[in-house]
């Protein structure tokens, strides 16, 4: 009496029904997006290039960090006799996992970079294809090729610490590659204006520059202490002690950059973008000293480490974010053209203001 019927056109929502359907469809949107992507679809994967690249050097580290380095003792199978992960002589199996499973992710992060690059160079905004952002994304299939062959040879010299090092670098460079492409599928190509000082964008090039050195003294501090891999792999003859502390002392250099930075930007008149970025990395920067020195005092804990070198990828990412944030390139897509009536005004409002004073 007076009830409200029900609902007899509502889509069945039950997993027989939903299941294969739902797939198929998510399935086109990928493809769709990956072969005719707009600027929102090319923002997300360029973002998953970023992610992909991040992941691989985190499960990196944790295959070093737990000692099962060697734990797929050949290459480009795991053992001799077996592809797949097997159980090898004088290494528990739990290592192979470790290391058969990030040579797993790499096949990920191979599908999510030939993905970037499609969708780069279908890319058309404005209707036309952008080769600055195709040669970042060749950037991201052309490091997953750099890191397979050198983690071959990582693999078959034993853990050479050189070697090591080379391939957290390349994973560093790509990584920087995938942060640009995000950013620059989302600006123009007009020539760049400046958003702050001279003086605090030389600071900013300064930071990311004396971050980039630090990562590299980090995986020299890696390949000389007890962490380098495995228990019995060759490493840096260098003394600990030396190592760790002229690392130290890089990340002191880089606090003494970013403090003046965030002060002079938070003293200027800067975008809200900006001053967030700073402040983040002045952050991420404390909280990584804190870390460092902790994980030192206690011996070198793999789980603080791990937290450690996942904390300067971080800062990696944040200080080129922050090197990208001081300049625009104004937007993807230029508005429309105004009648010649209404030109005068509508460029009097779009004028930008001009930057201060350097």
């Amino acid at each position: 009496m007076g009830g409200v019927p029900a609902d007899l056109t509502s889509p069945d929502t039950s997993p027989a029904a939903s299941s294969p359907g739902a797939a198929a469809a998510a399935l086109r949107r990928a493809v769709n997006a990956i072969w005719a992507p707009t600027p929102a679809a090319m923002r997300r994967i360029a973002l998953a290039g970023v992610l992909s690249t991040a992941v691989i050097i985190v499960t990196g580290a944790a295959v070093r960090l737990s000692k099962s380095g060697l734990g797929c003792p050949d290459w480009p199978q795991c053992t001799r006799s077996s592809l797949v992960a097997a159980h090898t002589r004088g290494d528990p199996m739990f290592h192979t996992w470790i290391e058969f499973g990030n040579r797993m992710v790499t096949v990920v992060v191979t599908v999510v970079a030939v993905a970037v690059l499609i969708a780069a160079w279908r890319f058309r905004p404005q209707g036309r294809r952008r080769a600055d952002l195709v040669w970042l994304a060749v950037a991201q299939p052309a490091g997953v090729v750099a890191q397979i062959v050198v983690g071959g040879i990582v693999v078959l010299t034993n853990l050479n610490p050189a070697m090591v090092s080379l391939h957290f670098v390349v994973s560093i460079a790509v990584v920087a590659a995938a942060v640009a492409l995000h950013v620059k599928c989302t600006e123009g190509t007009a020539p760049a204006r400046p958003l702050i000082r001279a003086d605090l964008r030389l600071l900013v090039y300064g930071v990311v520059a004396v971050a980039a050195v630090m990562l590299a003294a980090g995986t020299v501090v890696t390949g000389t202490g007890p962490l380098a891999g495995a228990g019995a792999v060759p490493r840096y003859h260098l003394p600990l002690t030396g190592v760790t502390q002229f690392h130290s002392d890089i990340g002191w250099l880089m606090g003494g950059l970013v403090l003046p930075l965030v002060a002079g930007l938070r003293l200027t008149r800067v975008p809200v973008r900006v001053m967030r970025l700073g402040w983040l990395l002045l952050g991420l920067l404390a909280v990584q000293g804190a870390v460092g020195y902790t994980q030192y005092f206690t011996g070198l804990p793999a789980g603080l480490v791990w937290v450690h070198v996942s904390g300067s990828l971080l800062i990696w990412i944040v200080a080129l974010r922050l090197m990208f944030a001081v300049r625009d390139r104004g937007p993807l897509s230029q508005p429309p053209s105004h009648p010649a009536g209404k030109a005068g005004v509508s460029a009097a409002r779009a004028e930008p203001e001009p930057a201060p004073a350097g």
